[in-house]
């Protein structure tokens, strides 16, 4: 197996390609990686409620996750395959009720679903996967790049779910946030096509979804664990100051001078800690001053003084604040362009994983005349009760297909997607709402494409268009049993006889380094994030 990409050569994939004969590639040391997708409780609450917020509204939006269509290229006929272990096969759980078949009617077995996820430019997208077979039922399988943003420097992709038997909104067995990608290194690292295949553990699904919000204290909104908000509410003067003297300083009423350039009036030693509320409410001998905070960097903070004078510290303003990690990675653009003064810190687990997220801004005093133009508002604080249930493991609840590697090409199969690109020429027959099928031998040799720097694909007669990316091919399907064997997963969309329309689709050959990655993480556990009750 080739560590650093070459350019694919060859000759053109002809009609004569599913009859040609078997060569040989040499393979080498499987090296797989792994990467979390979620890994705190509030990480899985917040990818929920954002999917499943305003009836599924997120799911409704987002669209498939694909290339300028434009860029669908030829495949090239390459040499055969070699098999680097033998071959091996893992059985299919969960069998389905036996439906009378014909001819004309596929049965869609319900482990195949949608994968949804945000990219790195923020948008959202989906792709096709399945359940698959594992030690803990907890398993799901896609293409690498629909787990990798390889046009965000390499990063797995946010907010991963999977939702089996996917509808129109409708999520029929849950909703399974993702915990632990598996890739393999050459396509994690070198985007490697000829490795475009990932195995994702995913947690214990989620149904329900019916909830109820809740006003909190500010110490009860840090603490919850779950979906959570701030309000606010621009008020008056009069209002925030007789907030300030009901709650104190550190309550929900909120200023500050909307001109930072405003003139300081308080001199050393004019504030004290007995005359500080009437400085802050501007009464008495103090009326017409007020405070207000100027963000600074933390060597001029930690330098400042501890009293009431002007540039002294403001700590009510300075505390260390929890964040999600959404925020956390803003606030890093943010500081690399110089618009955040503050510091972000992360906490990790044991196995030096993300588990909180943390932001700390510097505020020094600064005592202003009341003329100045301030801000006022209040914060109210929710958050909120859902009421989900779970649903249980991914394989509990819909099955699992099973797994097939170092197999002969050449052999029948049958994929599932949500295809929903347009052809190259413009067309666009999908709609992406249900799921398309396809059926026939793979080629006999493998093939690649100098476009995807791919040499060991194998390839497929098929006109689905992206959205079927990582559609299972499996091999040995019952259309009874609705289980097969996965033995590959739709890669590349490719147009054979240049009529601008995509007639084939290739899928990396699934070898024992494939089965190495599958087994480090159908012996990964996931399991509940919550203690939510069983249905």
């Amino acid at each position: 197996m080739k560590r650093i990409l070459l350019p694919a050569g060859g000759a053109v994939l002809a009609t004569g390609l599913l009859a040609a004969g078997l060569a040989g590639t040499a393979s080498a040391t499987p090296a797989p990686t792994d990467e979390y997708l979620a890994k705190s409780a509030q990480q899985v609450a917040d990818i929920i409620d954002f999917w499943t917020k305003s009836d599924n509204a997120a799911l409704k939006s987002a669209t498939a996750y694909h290339w300028d269509y434009k860029e669908v290229k030829k495949l090239v006929q390459k040499g055969g395959y070699v098999a680097d272990t033998k071959p091996g096969v893992v059985a299919p759980i969960g069998e389905e009720k036996k439906v009378a078949a014909k001819v004309h009617n596929v049965n869609v077995p319900k482990t195949i679903g949608k994968v949804f996820f945000e990219g790195r430019d923020g948008k959202l997208y989906w792709c096709t996967g399945t359940s698959i077979q594992s030690n803990y039922k907890n398993l799901v399988s896609t293409a690498g790049h629909c787990v990798y943003d390889l046009a965000g420097n390499d990063e797995v992709v946010s907010r991963w779910v999977f939702v089996p038997a996917y509808y129109q909104g409708k999520a029929p067995y849950g909703i399974y946030v993702g915990k632990q990608a598996f890739t393999h290194y050459d396509f994690s690292i070198y985007e490697d096509f000829d490795r475009d295949y990932a195995f994702v553990t995913v947690y214990n699904g989620i149904g329900g979804g019916a909830s109820k919000a809740a006003q909190v204290t500010k110490s009860e909104f840090e603490k919850h664990v779950g979906p959570k908000w701030v309000d606010e509410k621009t008020i008056s003067k009069e209002e925030w100051a007789a907030g300030v003297e009901k709650y104190g300083v550190n309550g929900p009423f909120q200023s500050k001078a909307v001109d930072p350039k405003v003139e300081t009036v308080a001199k050393p030693g004019d504030v004290t800690d007995k005359n500080i509320e009437d400085y802050i409410l501007g009464k008495g001998p103090t009326a017409g001053v007020q405070l207000t905070g100027v963000e600074t960097v933390k060597s001029v903070y930690d330098a400042a003084g501890n009293g009431f004078d002007n540039g002294d510290k403001f700590e009510r303003l300075s505390t260390k604040l929890p964040i999600s990690a959404e925020e956390y990675a803003e606030l890093q653009k943010a500081k690399a362009d110089g618009k955040f003064l503050g510091d972000l810190t992360v906490d990790l687990d044991n196995n030096k994983q993300p588990k909180a997220w943390w932001k700390q801004q510097y505020f020094v005093k600064k005592w202003v005349k009341t003329t100045t133009q301030f801000r006022y508002w209040v914060e109210t604080y929710y958050v909120a009760d859902v009421k989900y249930v779970d649903n249980g493991r991914l394989g509990d609840v819909v099955g699992g297909q099973g797994f097939a590697y170092n197999q002969p090409t050449g052999k029948y199969v049958r994929t599932f997607g949500y295809p929903y690109a347009e052809h190259p020429d413009g067309s666009k027959p999908y709609t992406g709402v249900t799921v398309k099928n396809c059926y026939g031998k793979t080629s006999a040799k493998l093939v690649g494409s100098a476009a995807k720097k791919i040499e060991e694909h194998v390839a497929l007669k098929c006109a689905m268009t992206p959205g079927a990316d990582g559609g299972p091919w499996l091999l040995k399907y019952s259309n009874a049993k609705r289980l097969g064997y996965v033995n590959g997963v739709t890669s590349t969309f490719n147009d054979q006889d240049s009529n601008d329309r995509v007639d084939y689709i290739s899928s990396p050959y699934f070898d024992g380094e494939t089965n190495t990655v599958y087994k480090a993480a159908a012996n990964t556990a996931s399991g509940p994030m919550f203690p939510f009750p069983k249905p």
